[in-house]
């Protein structure tokens, strides 16, 4: 099986489990998934979010996700218990499909080492 299977195989089996869970009988896309991580991260358990707060959670998510990867570091939680992180390393450029597949390899990182 070479690595692009490999990942493929994981990334539907992480995508499945996360939807039966969450996804009220839809299949969850990286958006969302990338979303539960920011509310996951938070710790503060769901509730309603602000729209703004909606995408500080998925700005959390990427910064958790990357993290291991050298992009970003965790700095502190702030008085409202928000997580900050500063940038280490700037990202490359990819391509729309090129930040997915790095995404879903993050994602199937976090949830192996969770």
């Amino acid at each position: 099986m070479t690595k692009e299977e490999t990942l493929k195989e994981k990334w539907q089996e992480i995508q499945q489990k996360i939807s039966d869970r969450f996804g009220d009988g839809e299949t969850l896309e990286v958006d969302a998934i990338v979303y539960l991580i920011g509310v996951q991260e938070l710790g503060q358990g769901y509730r309603k979010f602000k729209k703004d707060e909606k995408i500080n959670l998925m700005h959390i998510a990427v910064c958790k996700l990357l993290e291991p990867y050298g992009y970003y570091e965790f700095d502190y939680f702030d008085n409202d218990g928000w997580p900050h992180y500063n940038l280490n390393e700037e990202l490359p450029s990819l391509k729309a499909g090129e930040q997915t597949v790095l995404l879903k390899q993050a994602i199937i990182n976090y949830f192996e080492n969770f």
